[in-house]
């Protein structure tokens, strides 16, 4: 079911700063940088082999970003895992236990399919579920 790690995401409170750190201190490349309107947050990705790091900065302080990072500042958000047929794959999980987070799956960054599933549900992260070459439907 689950293909790959597809990538980490790691909240930030500003991208630009947090390149000193990946790009600039540890070589890696930025592959892109967006803005997700309907998460509130800007992203860029940093590939590193078959996966890649997710930086993830709100775009606004109602943002789930915005207040991870008012909760327990900068780190670790999620792990998120490639898919095939992501629709098909929700109800087997719940029917494991897992929680999908209300308002998912919908369209995520680079216009792809995902959805989360509740920490509490999952040992305590989260997951996303990411169906590449799905995307744009929302």
């Amino acid at each position: 079911m689950l293909k790959k790690i597809d990538h980490f995401g790691v909240a930030v409170h500003g991208i630009e700063k947090a390149l000193g750190v990946y790009r600039d201190g540890l070589g890696l490349e930025v592959g892109s940088v967006e803005e997700v309107p309907e998460e509130g947050v800007r992203v860029a990705f940093l590939p590193i082999g078959e996966t890649r790091l997710e930086l993830l900065e709100p775009t606004n302080e109602s943002s789930p970003i915005a207040r991870f990072l008012k909760k327990r500042g900068e780190g670790l958000h999620h792990v998120c895992f490639q898919v095939d047929e992501l629709e098909k794959r929700i109800p087997d999980l719940r029917s494991r236990g897992l929680e999908l987070l209300p308002g998912y799956p919908r369209e995520g960054a680079e216009g792809e399919r995902v959805a989360f599933f509740h920490p509490r549900s999952t040992g305590g992260v989260l997951i996303e579920l990411r169906e590449k070459g799905g995307g744009g439907s929302a």
